[in-house]
């Protein structure tokens, strides 16, 4: 459970102490690649309390979505069509369903510990 949080606080720190400009070109790519980590570390939080977690789906999950992403992007420029709105579209209703999950989780542990 620590891992996702800490690369997602050393992610955010570095981005906030550096002054990396991302090229306008690049811009459809970043946007894929976060989408698709945060899919995953809302994925890998929803696990953990479902206790399936599993450090090695985990990380090879990360890459593997945000490459499948980037490539979709990546083909969709060559080919003249946005096929990066696709891979936001699924990673945006895997993520808002992942969220809607942890919430009905945290909410039953909630009703429970108050029963008892």
């Amino acid at each position: 459970m620590w891992l996702p949080i800490l690369g997602l606080i050393i992610g955010v720190a570095m981005g906030l102490l550096t002054d990396i400009q991302i090229p306008d070109e690049y811009s459809n790519y970043l946007s894929i690649a976060v989408l698709a980590a945060l899919d995953t570390l809302v994925g890998g939080i929803r696990a953990h309390l479902q206790n399936v977690y599993d450090e090695k789906i985990f990380v090879s999950g990360f890459f593997f979505n945000i490459v499948l992403a980037a490539s979709l992007a990546f083909l969709g420029v060559h080919l003249g069509v946005d096929l990066y709105l696709a891979a936001v579209f699924a990673f945006g209703v895997r993520l808002f369903q992942n969220i809607a999950i942890i919430r009905r989780i945290l909410l039953t542990k909630w009703s429970l510990s108050k029963k008892e």
